[in-house]
């Protein structure tokens, strides 16, 4: 299970002074702004300390590693942020222990990759860093898209397929024997259409073209794996 914020945030009470910790959070929270807008290439370590009000020292004093360190911390706690919202989002709509009804699935289906695409809105600046961290894929450190990809799409795709593999153990789908890839074709058809459409939410779609896309979506998904 990947670490949550609140459990993250926990340890480094333990281990980090209050006022090393407030000084961690305000420089990191303004890397973020810096990052959403600039981007990794761009964003300069000059830069990121004007936007936290601190000298470059004092920011390499609290990140030695510099920009790509601070990239990774902020990449890491937002994606972790939106993991957990997602999560919480799919168990509230597909709970394991109560499968919906045959007649409610393409509705629930639905529900779910609304809650997703809400997302967007709800976290604008983990989506733009993510739209940076796909548009600039060849300048980011492979450790960093690493850290991004173990705190959020890695726990959060195998968290669907299990939904997926829930749902076909209620005969309510037939994956194919590969939930996975059910999961992924699932979030392929609805959530990451709008994302693309909305270039990460930065050009919003009318919510009656949104309602369409997704609804087309899960209705897509279910020719291929409904259950005939």
């Amino acid at each position: 299970m990947s670490e949550t914020n609140a459990s993250r945030m926990e340890r480094a009470q333990r281990e980090i002074s209050p006022r090393k910790l407030e000084k961690q959070i305000a420089i990191a929270g303004a890397a973020c702004t810096v990052f959403g807008r600039e981007g990794y290439a761009r964003a300069s370590v000059d830069a990121l300390a004007a936007e936290a009000g601190v000298s470059t020292r004092t920011l390499y004093n609290h990140f030695p590693g510099g920009k790509a360190q601070l990239f990774q911390t902020v990449v890491t706690w937002t994606s972790s942020e939106v993991r957990d919202a997602q999560l919480a989002r799919l168990h509230a709509v597909l709970d394991p222990e109560r499968p919906p009804h045959a007649d409610d699935l393409e509705r629930d289906l639905v529900a779910l990759a609304r809650a997703f695409v809400g997302l967007m809105t709800d976290y604008p600046n983990h989506f733009a860093l993510v739209r940076h961290i796909h548009a600039e894929a060849d300048h980011v450190p492979p450790d960093v898209l690493k850290a991004w990809h173990e705190a959020g799409p890695e726990p959060v795709g195998r968290a669907v397929a299990e939904a997926m593999a829930h749902l076909a153990d209620a005969g309510l789908l037939d994956p194919h024997g590969d939930p996975a890839m059910a999961a992924a074709h699932f979030m392929a058809l609805t959530s990451h259409t709008i994302v693309q459409f909305t270039h990460y939410g930065v050009l919003p779609l009318p919510p009656a073209e949104t309602d369409r896309l997704v609804s087309g979506g899960v209705a897509a998904f279910l020719r291929a794996y409904g259950r005939a």
